[in-house]
């Protein structure tokens, strides 16, 4: 009856380690990234299934799509994670197609150049220590910021090639 006992809590033990231990290395990888800027969220699908959401900054100006470089103002439309960068001033970024044939056709009737350089990214090391405050403000120049931690699970889960939607 002791060694019944015995057994039984420690397989109660394992279970709950096991439980306790998923994190995202256990998720599938997404098939499309949703930016919803008014919310301040990302959403990673996998098959339209919520995988994991996050919660962002924007560039500075947030309000509206992005027309030229410099106007600090994420961009929105239909977009392709491209590449990475291992080594961004932002501890890791994930690069965006921006600006997209859309948004070169805009800029180019407004006769301005649309700009690039649009990520995905962590935070910069003089602002690491800051972690999720950083969420308070918008601060970045068009892109979507998301903690270091979180830039790390993101670099797991999304692949490059991946489609990435920015809604306003």
């Amino acid at each position: 009856m002791v060694k019944r006992i015995i057994l039984l809590a420690t397989a109660l033990v394992l279970s709950c380690l096991l439980f306790s231990s998923i994190t995202w290395a256990t998720l599938p990888k997404a098939d499309k990234v949703i930016v919803i800027k008014s919310k301040r969220i990302m959403i990673l699908l996998k098959n339209s299934e919520i995988i994991k959401t996050y919660r962002i900054a924007l560039g500075k100006n947030p309000d509206g799509r992005k027309t030229q470089a410099g106007d600090q103002k994420t961009p929105e439309g239909n977009y392709i994670i491209t590449s990475r960068n291992q080594h961004s001033k932002y501890y890791k970024a994930m690069n965006i197609s921006y600006p997209n044939e859309s948004d070169i056709q805009n800029a180019r009737r407004l006769g301005v150049s649309p700009g690039n350089g649009i990520a995905i990214h962590g935070l910069p090391k003089e602002l690491e220590d800051i972690d999720k405050f950083h969420r308070r403000l918008d601060w970045t120049d068009g892109c979507i910021a998301v903690t270091n931690h979180e830039i790390d699970e993101i670099w797991q889960l999304v692949s490059d090639g991946t489609p990435i939607e920015i809604k306003p």
